[in-house]
């Protein structure tokens, strides 16, 4: 069954359009926004409580300022959130698993 919903403030127009690895989650930031999550995913709380996100794509906020958290509402926007879509260097432990698969290879 998919609940899959693209309309809405909280989701950047091409939310849909990322192409999904065998059915498991692909979590894209997006520059001065939210996480996008896309594909076979479990929402929980700290609980391990389930939060139904009511869609198969839901936007995680960033900014801390969303009034419908863990939710986007797009609050980002008026208050001048920002965040680069990615590290602007890789972190220790990636580059570290990195080096260690190739040499593997």
């Amino acid at each position: 069954m998919s609940r899959s919903l693209t309309a809405g403030p909280d989701l950047p127009e091409d939310a849909d359009e990322a192409p999904l690895l065998d059915g498991a989650a692909t979590i894209t930031p997006y520059r001065d926004g939210p996480l996008i999550v896309r594909g076979d995913f479990r929402l929980v709380d700290q609980d391990g409580a389930e939060i139904d996100p009511g869609r198969d794509t839901i936007a995680l906020c960033r900014c801390g300022k969303s009034g419908i958290k863990p939710f986007c509402d797009g609050t980002h926007k008026r208050s001048g959130f920002s965040a680069p879509s990615a590290p602007n260097r890789p972190r220790p432990a990636a580059q570290i698993l990195r080096e260690a698969r190739d040499d593997r290879a």
